[in-house]
């Protein structure tokens, strides 16, 4: 069987898997420039590769994600290059620790503030390295509205009285209550 697929590979008959099946053969990654340019006269530079802006046919290894980039050079320990999520984890781990202790107003206001304060950092910040889980776009949308929203439950918050009041509340907790 190896003898067979060596005497095809010989006479160009093309390489096959273990199961028989062939294999297309492999082209270069990015096309190259046959010739000079059909409107013009070739230049100095002519016979230097084409690079191609499309995708190429055959995925030869998988893109870094947009947030697999580092918030500060590679020299800085990992602590130091992830700070944006450190300090987003760091703000969170403080609101559950208030939550936890008999605070939850507070807490949850620790909470909501640091999901501000991811989407302002994903906004603004051109790295932020883990913090990066979707696009741009869709990171700060996400994590402005989650944070707004925990914000606003933290201070309508009826236990023991609301730091703030909205009037529409009491009759929309009425009729959804009902």
């Amino acid at each position: 069987m190896q003898a067979e697929s060596d005497a095809e590979n010989a006479t160009g008959g093309g390489a096959a898997r273990a199961n028989g099946t062939p294999v297309a053969p492999v082209g270069p990654a990015t096309p190259v420039a046959a010739g000079p340019a059909k409107n013009g006269p070739a230049k100095a530079g002519a016979g230097a590769p084409v690079r191609s802006r499309r995708f190429p046919s055959i995925t030869r290894d998988t893109a870094r994600p947009e947030g697999s980039g580092r918030a500060v050079p590679g020299a800085v320990s990992t602590p130091a290059r992830q700070w944006p999520m450190l300090s987003v984890l760091t703000a969170t781990a403080v609101g559950l620790l208030a939550t936890a202790f008999g605070h939850p107003r507070v807490g949850c206001l620790a909470i909501g503030l640091a999901l501000i304060a991811a989407s302002v950092m994903r906004r603004v910040l051109p790295s932020v390295g883990m913090l990066a889980v979707r696009s741009r776009f869709t990171d700060m949308i996400t994590y402005g509205l989650l944070g707004v929203a925990i914000t606003l439950l933290a201070l309508v918050m009826a236990a023991p009285k609301p730091w703030l009041v909205l009037p529409f509340m009491e009759s929309a907790v009425r009729f959804t209550v009902r």
